[in-house]
This record gives structure tokens, C-alpha cells and sequence, in this order.
């Protein structure tokens, strides 16, 4: 059991950096595998005879481990950063019971030891079932550290024996169909052993790494592998097109760069030390696309979360609208992470996550952006990732909200209109209708469906005066009108995306929100949103 002093002088940032210690190692090994695979060719094509082929054997074999290596860090650095999480949790629910006992009379020795404070005189006196219920909340942040401690070794455990077990082993034949349902893809992942499990990272990350129904962590080691690869085949047709005398050269030129800017940010984000950890749920970079004028102008996509959401209690999505792709991930990464450190600010004990989910068709364009065809092309796949992180909650399927901000939120609703939907709260922001035009038209009870526009959002003149009369939005009555039904928050007038300004009131809602208030308003006097309910 971990004491009370122990917790007390515990610092979470050190393991947080102990975490990034393994991180930063894995783009080393990545290169060393590289040169590796390099040299093998060069004597491959140079060199021949039974010596050259024991040379082969020997650099295949050194490459295998090498390969091997780049996963084992992921694993490390996600048991040490979620350890790091949950023990900067234990030591927030620990400090708000040391404030408890003070504001009640009472001191806290440092054997955890609940008295009266002799120093302090109060008219009515400490009471007994105060001490008391101090005593429980500090044995609670003391519990909750210790299951963190011994989750942490166990697992630290388990990866240095699987490490000794030897190389992966090839599972069956047999895969789930890509239009399995998550919760089938999750029974078939959990009747693999590790080593298994091991060679499908390695081998099939593309795969892996798609899949809705395996755990976060799982995809966040695939995808990572991948990241490096679709980065090298993006600069590969940058490279190509240089000399191009094409007259489409400079446009592909420019859309690849935008790409690889994107990698950039998002390979920046996942290596950073600072924030909760990032996992990468799924990537596409656009390769083979981007520079073909024949393709449709490809903007990436990307799943990424802050978090892992597998083990938090309460988990954001955030689907946003209009131009988002990989290649503009930058401002999505902000205001998504904007809501988890609200959250987190709000809220430091409760265990939170967010996940920036920008992988569907967004139209790049305001007359794309008038149809409901990309929409309907994301919805289905939101269906699936949200089923996936219901399956792998660890048995608490609720605490899901999903946040669908200008066309995201038509999106989000055309996602929520059959019933199914894996979310507790919808959220809509600054949106230009969300495919129905009342709330009990979505398949989501009426008080879990929440939604804002500033008054001078330009997404207010996204109408059809000259085919209805008033101002009906392109895809509907607008969520946050009265004849809607939602229940309602402010958002100061500060334009498309002001409402993730820190002093927006927006961005203190739609954070309650996230963490399971019924009414935000007042619930922080002097920056609390206005919340009403219709």
C-alpha cells in the first residue's frame, strides 16, 4: 500500500519524463533499421555466393530485432505515461481532501492521520463524522495510487517477460472482414496470445491499425510504425515531381508539402514530453493520391488521441468541419486539446480524454460544403469508431461525448439519427444544421443534446431564404434555435472558431459537459456558460 508520505512527495512529471526517455529512442532504432535494410540491399545487388548469403541471413536477422524493438518502447512509455496520469489523479483527489480537512478544522499527519488542528478555533468545532469522512477520502486517493502502482509494475512485468519469450509468432490465417463489428474484432484480438498479437503489429500495422475494436494502445504501436513509412512515400513523390515539366506539378507540389507538414505536426505532437500522451488511431497520409492530378485532391486523415481513451472515464470526440484534413491538423490539435486541459483544469481528479477524429471526406469548399454527400460518407464511419471505444471501456460504456463543430456537426448528426450511437452527450457548435430539424428527431434524448452559435458566427448566413421562408440553414433549423429543441449554451460573439478562446464561455460548457454536468451554469461562479434547457 502506498503511504501517505509516499504520495504526498510523489512526482507524476517524473515519470512523465522517465516515458519520454523511451519515446525519443524509438526514431533512432527506426533509422538504424533503415541503414540496415539499406546495407542489406546494396550487398544483395553486389554480392554473391554462400558467404554473401550468410551475410543476408545474419543483416535479416539483425533487422528483424531492430524491427522488434520500436513497439517494446511504445509499450514502455504507455504503461509509464498512463502510470504518470493516474498518479497525478491520486495526488489531485489527496490534495482536495488536505483542503477539505483544513476548511473543516482538521489537520493531516504524515502518517495520513486525521486530528484536530489545535491552531484553529471555530465556533461549532471539528465534527466527528467530518474526520471521519477526511479519513475515507484520503484512504480513497491512497487506494487509487496504489491500484495505479501495482497495474504499473504488473504490466512492466508482463512486457519484459514477453520480451524473453523470443520473436512474434505468426498467428491463423483467419481475420475479421473489414465490416466486422468492433466488438467481433475485439473477441477475435483477445484469442490471440501475445506473441500473436506482437507479429500482427509488425507485420499487418496498416491493418492493425484500422481496426475499430482493438484497444488504443494496439492501434497507437501499428500506426506508428506506419508513420515514418507514409512520410518516406510522400517525399518520394515530392522528389519525383521536382523535375516535372507537368503543368500540375506546382499545385501537387504544394499539396504534398502541405501533407508532409501535417506528418510533421502530428509525428511533433505524439514525441512531445509535454501534455497527456498521444496515441495515433489511425493515419493516411495521402500517399499515391496527393501528387496524382488524376485523384481526387487528397487531404489526409488522421485519428488522434490525447489520452488513452480506453482508460479514461470521460472521453471527447471532436469532429470538425469545412478544409480539416491532415494537412490543416494544427488548429483541430488545438482546440481539441483546448477542451481536455478545460477539463482537466475543472476537474484534475477526474480521468479524462479527448480525440481529434478527422477521418472522413471534409469538403474543402463552401459549394461542397452545401452537400450532405460527405456527411453521409463519415457518419457510418462514426458509428464504427465510436462502437470501438464503447467495446474497449473497460466496463463503463457511458462517458462518451461527441463534439461536431460547423459541418462536423452534420456529421455527428446524420451519425446520431438511427439509434446506436456510442454517446452519452452530443454537442453542436457553430453549425449549419445537423440533418433534422428537431431534437427528439435524433435517436439521443432530448437533454443530452447541446448546442451553440455566436451571433456573428458567418455560419448564420449558410441559408436558403429563396427556397424557404426565414433564415432555415442549409441542413436544417439551426440547432441552437428555439424551435429546435437542445438545450442551449453561450457563446460570446467571437466568430467561427472564438469558441475555444480560454474566455469564451463556450469553452468552460462545452468542458462540463464532457465531464457530466446537467447544468453548467453557475457551477464556477464568474465564467460559468449560460446553459437552457429548451
Amino acid at each position: 500500500m502506498i503511504t501517505y508520505r509516499q504520495l504526498w512527495r510523489a512526482d507524476p512529471a517524473a515519470w512523465q519524463r522517465a516515458a519520454y526517455g523511451w519515446r525519443r529512442r524509438q526514431p533512432a532504432v527506426e533509422r538504424r533499421a533503415a541503414e540496415v535494410a539499406g546495407a542489406a540491399g546494396a550487398l544483395r545487388a553486389g554480392w554473391s555466393g554462400p558467404a554473401a548469403s550468410a551475410a543476408d541471413t545474419r543483416l535479416a536477422g539483425l533487422g528483424d530485432r531492430l524491427d522488434a524493438v520500436g513497439p517494446a518502447l511504445c509499450v514502455v512509455d504507455q504503461i509509464l505515461s498512463r502510470y504518470a496520469e493516474q498518479l497525478a489523479r491520486a495526488k489531485a483527489v489527496l490534495a482536495d481532501w488536505v483542503a477539505t480537512a483544513g476548511a473543516l478544522g482538521l489537520s493531516i499527519d504524515r502518517d495520513g492521520r486525521v486530528g484536530v488542528d489545535p491552531a484553529v478555533t471555530r465556533p461549532d468545532g471539528p465534527t466527528l463524522a467530518g474526520a471521519r469522512r477526511v479519513a475515507a477520502g484520503v484512504a480513497d486517493a491512497l487506494a487509487l495510487a496504489t491500484e495505479a502502482d501495482v497495474d504499473a509494475a504488473r504490466q512492466l512485468d508482463a512486457a519484459a517477460t514477453a520480451a524473453s519469450q523470443g520473436w512474434p509468432a505468426r498467428p491463423p490465417a483467419t481475420r475479421p472482414p473489414p465490416s466486422a463489428l468492433p466488438a467481433t474484432v475485439r473477441a477475435w484480438w483477445a484469442g490471440l496470445d501475445d506473441a500473436q498479437r506482437r507479429w500482427l503489429i509488425r507485420h499487418e500495422p496498416a491493418r492493425v491499425g484500422r481496426w475499430d475494436g482493438l484497444p488504443a494502445a494496439v492501434r497507437d504501436q501499428a500506426n506508428r510504425l506506419l508513420l515514418g513509412r507514409q512520410r518516406a512515400a510522400l517525399l518520394a513523390e515530392r522528389a519525383a515531381l521536382l523535375d516535372s515539366t507537368d503543368p500540375t506539378a506546382v499545385p501537387r507540389l504544394r499539396r504534398l508539402d502541405r501533407l508532409i507538414a501535417g506528418l510533421a505536426t502530428v509525428d511533433d505532437r505524439l514525441a512531445s514530453p509535454a501534455g497527456p500522451r498521444a496515441y495515433l488511431l489511425a493515419l493516411d497520409g495521402g500517399a499515391g493520391r496527393a501528387g496524382d492530378p488524376s485523384a481526387p485532391a487528397s487531404t489526409g486523415r488522421v485519428i488522434l488521441a490525447l489520452g488513452d481513451p480506453d482508460q479514461a472515464r470521460r472521453v471527447l470526440t471532436h469532429v470538425p468541419g469545412m478544409g480539416s484534413g491532415l494537412d490543416r491538423v494544427g488548429g483541430e490539435l488545438v482546440r481539441t486539446e483546448q477542451v481536455l486541459r478545460r477539463c482537466q483544469q475543472l476537474a484534475p481528479q477526474e480521468s479524462t480524454a479527448a480525440v481529434l477524429w478527422l477521418d472522413y471526406p471534409a469538403p474543402a469548399f463552401v459549394d461542397e460544403a452545401a452537400s450532405t454527400a460527405p456527411a453521409r460518407a463519415g457518419a457510418a464511419d462514426l458509428r464504427r469508431f465510436q462502437d470501438g471505444l464503447g467495446v474497449n471501456r473497460d466496463g463503463d460504456p457511458g462517458g462518451l461525448t461527441v463534439l461536431g463543430h460547423s459541418y462536423g456537426s452534420l456529421v455527428v448528426g446524420t451519425a446520431a439519427q438511427a439509434p446506436g450511437l456510442a454517446a452519452d452527450n452530443l454537442i453542436f457548435v457553430g453549425s449549419p444544421g445537423v440533418g433534422v430539424d428537431r431534437v427528439d428527431e435524433l435517436a439521443v434524448p432530448a437533454d443530452r443534446v447541446w448546442a451553440t452559435t455566436a451571433d456573428n458566427d458567418v455560419i448564420r448566413r449558410a441559408t436558403w431564404p429563396q427556397l424557404w421562408p426565414g433564415d432555415r440553414l442549409w441542413h436544417g433549423e439551426d440547432p441552437s434555435g428555439e424551435d429546435f429543441g437542445a438545450r442551449v449554451f453561450t457563446g460570446d460573439a467571437s466568430g467561427h472558431l472564438g469558441y475555444w478562446a480560454g474566455d469564451n464561455p463556450a469553452l468552460d460548457s462545452m468542458a462540463r459537459i464532457v465531464l457530466g454536468a446537467d447544468h453548467p451554469a453557475g457551477s464556477r461562479p464568474g465564467t460559468g456558460a449560460a446553459v437552457t434547457p429548451r
